[in-house]
Formats: C-alpha cells, structure tokens, sequence
C-alpha cells in the first residue's frame, strides 16, 4: 500500500473527501502515476461508468491529456490551468503532496469550475488590466536592456560592446542579421543603454504592415486626409516617437514612395502627414533593421542608394545562434524559466542528449526557433527531462556537421534552403503554417524563397 493509500485509508473524514466537496471533481494519483482516488463528481464529469474500478490504473490511460504526471515528477504546482474534459473546458488546480523533508509521494488534481461562465468576471478582470497596460505603454514599449542578451561567447561580447558605444552617438544606427537573431531585442538595449532611455522607444515591423497603411502608420494623417480618418488626425509612429527613439524592423520591405518620405526625415529632422501640405519638426533617433542584404538591393535598383547610406553610418551585425553555440545552454535555461513564467508548466530541464542536439543544430531560425522548440518541447514532454526527440530532431534532417564546409556562404546557404524545403514540405506547402513553423514572418518567407531561387 502507497503511502497516499495509507492516508486516504487511514483517515475518517480525509482531507481529499472534504476538499472535493468543494469543487466539481478531484482526483489523486500515487508516485507512480496510478490512481488511487477520485471523487463521483469526478467520475460523472469523465462519464465513467460506476462499475468499473479505476483505482490502480495509470492515469493517463483515462485521461492522457493530464499534466498530473509532470507535477508529480517536478513537484510543482499548477494553480490555475485551463483543461477540456468530454469536449469540456474546466478550470483546474493541480497540487504535489510532500513530505516534510520536501520528497513528493504524490499529486491531486481538482476541477473547481466546470462552467467557465463563473469565471467570466475574472477575464474579463484580466482583459481590461491588459488593454490598461497596452494603452499605459503606447509610447514606451521599451523593455530589454542590452544584459538581456544572454551569453558569453566573442561574438556577443562583441556586440554587446559594440551596441553599448552606438548609443552613446545621437545617429541612425542599422541592425543587420538573419532572422530571429534578437534585432529588436538589441534595438531596446540601445534605446534604453542611451541618453534618450526616458523617452519613448516605439517599434514598427515594416513587413507586417499592408501597403495602403504604412505611410498613415509612419507619417500620421492630416484632419480628414482621407474617408473615415479621424476628424482631429491621427499622430504617426514618427511623432509619437519624438525625443526618443524609432525602431523600422525589416526596412528592405518599404516601397519607393516610403523610401524617398523617410529619406526627407533623416535628413531634415522633418515630417509630412498625410494629406497635410505642413513640414513638422522632429526629434527622433532611426534604428533600421533587416534580414536582407541592402547593398544587393541597391545594386539591383530595389533600394534607394542614398537612403542606404543614411541608414548605414553604424551598421550592427548580430552573429547567428550557430556562431554562439556556447551560448545555447544559458540561453536555453533563460528560455525555459521564461516559457514555464508565462505558460504555468512546472520547469524542466535538458537530458544530455537534447543539450548535444541544440548545440549541433544548424539553427535557420535562429534564436525564435529555439524559443519555438523549447516551448514545444515544455508542453509535449513526458518525463521530468527533456529529449531531443521533444524538441523535434526526429523530424528535420539536420544534414552533415557544419564543420564540412569551407565556406560560411555555403554554409548559410544551404542551411536555409534545406529548413525552407523541409517546413514547406511538412506543412504541405502551407506557406502560413510554414512560416509559422520556422518562426518567421510570410514576408520573410517569401524574400527566401525569391532569394533562394526555390
């Protein structure tokens, strides 16, 4: 007999009975993952019928989507989860049962709503906090500092020193790197590592925006520049950003007509709404990032020459995730902390064999793809270590050892071509899903593909 057994079995009015009267269903498992109680109210909301005998089976043969194994491995607790049971959403509340020497003999898991209309007022509790928090925040989305780059290999010291002395300097500053690498991340540290740290620092992804929107986003409008435009006009990102700074993330995707309005702004501090015929002062410091190599784009007339050399007095490179390879294991602890804050899942660790993997990896996606991976892996994983077939190594071919090749060009090369066909064929040529999967955006995806030749 468990000691969990002994307890229930030893007790008149056990603490489980009591507790489970005050929820919609309880259920306790051993330290083997056997169960060795669960309330009636628990089995009416499994429909399971009353004469059949569940105790000493493996949960997850009644239910496999239970996360009562994993807090019993990690000991714990999940406060507050939602859960579908029977086509069901249920508010649940998974606890480890220790001893006082802190050892876990076992884990309960209780459903105290089973109607989420009795939680409506906290979402909607939670709602108007955060819509607070994103208006509170508009003009100051700032949030990283430049120690936020975690890691200690050369090529990051580099950086790092290199972005810390590019703040000082009241100039247009250009990020430049693969996809994933931390451009914004980078962007912030600069912002906030700079004597304009105390205004605002707003972001704009020039890639997500739709053509007809970028120049009212940009520029703002004037007073009734166009059908349904505010009648007071409406501030752009330019403006809002004034005495602070202006982050343009994928700058190579803006049109001519952007290109030659922006142009105007770094070079004469000043802005045009839309539908206005007024010059309006400002004082804003640029950082432009992109994935893409400008100075190919200039050469083929896709670029503004002069423009690019006004982005490009203190061009940045961030190093891939596969030139830090010393970094991943840091890294990949922060992440993992960091996605059990946000999700609520106990925190795991890596099994040496998921360790050699992501250090191996040839990282396309580069450190949003580790994000992806790692995240995956927290919510698929079964034991209290995480392998690599959790983080995905079974389905991605990762090719033969870098090292094979001479030539780091080569290098890139093939590497994203063989990650691009390898999403795109496993997301049926999805190219949404396939973005998605690789932790990109679709525009990004497509400028591969063009470039790729694919």
């Amino acid at each position: 007999m468990s000691q969990l057994e002994t307890l229930i079995n030893t007790s008149d009015e056990n603490l489980l009975t009591l507790l489970s009267s005050l929820c919609q269903g309880a259920i306790a498992i051993d330290q083997e993952c056997r169960i060795v109680w669960l309330s009636q109210q628990y089995r009416e909301l499994m429909e399971l019928p009353d004469n059949t005998e569940f105790i000493g089976q493996l949960v997850n043969d009644i239910l496999p989507t239970t996360q009562l194994p994993r807090i019993l491995k990690t000991g714990q607790p999940s406060f507050l989860d939602l859960m579908q049971i029977n086509n069901r959403w249920c508010a649940v509340t998974r606890l480890p049962l220790k001893n006082p020497d802190g050892s876990v003999f076992g884990a309960i898991g209780f459903v105290f709503y089973d109607d989420l209309e009795n939680l409506q007022p906290l979402f909607d509790k939670f709602a108007r906090l955060k819509k607070q928090l994103v208006s509170e925040n508009l003009l100051r989305t700032s949030k990283y500092e430049l120690d936020d780059l975690i890691g200690n290999s050369p090529a990051l010291l580099k950086i790092k020193r290199q972005a810390l002395r590019s703040a000082q300097l009241d100039t247009t500053i250009l990020l430049l790197g693969e996809t994933g690498t931390g451009k914004e991340l980078l962007a912030q540290g600069i912002h906030n590592a700079s004597p304009r740290s105390d205004a605002p620092f707003v972001g704009i992804n020039m890639a997500a925006l739709p053509e007809s929107l970028v120049e009212a986003e940009l520029f703002g409008t004037a007073a009734g520049a166009y059908t349904g435009a505010s009648k007071n006009g409406r501030l752009g990102k330019i403006q809002l950003a004034a005495g602070g700074t202006l982050f343009l993330d994928e700058i190579a995707d803006i049109s001519a007509a952007i290109q030659a309005k922006l142009l105007r702004v770094i070079q004469e501090r000043e802005v045009e709404a839309l539908g206005s015929n007024r010059l309006e002062k400002v004082d804003v410091r640029i950082i432009a990032a992109t994935s893409q190599d400008l100075k190919q784009l200039v050469d083929k007339g896709l670029f503004r020459a002069d423009l690019y050399y006004r982005l490009n007095v203190l061009p940045l490179q961030l190093p891939a995730l596969r030139e830090r390879a010393t970094d991943i294991p840091a890294l990949s602890s922060y992440l993992m902390k960091k996605i059990a804050h946000e999700s609520g899942l106990p925190a795991l660790n890596l099994s040496q064999d998921a360790l050699s993997w992501l250090q191996h990896y040839h990282w396309p996606g580069n450190v949003r793809e580790l994000h992806n991976r790692l995240e995956r892996a927290c919510v698929m994983a079964e034991q209290e270590l995480i392998s690599a077939e959790d983080l995905g190594a079974d389905d991605l071919n990762t090719g033969p050892p870098v090292n094979v090749f001479s030539d780091f060009n080569q290098i890139k090369h093939h590497a994203e071509a063989e990650a691009l066909q390898q999403a795109l064929t496993q997301c049926q040529h999805n190219k949404t899903k396939a973005a998605r999967l690789l932790g990109i955006s679709r525009a990004t995806l497509y400028n591969r593909i063009k470039r790729l030749n694919m």
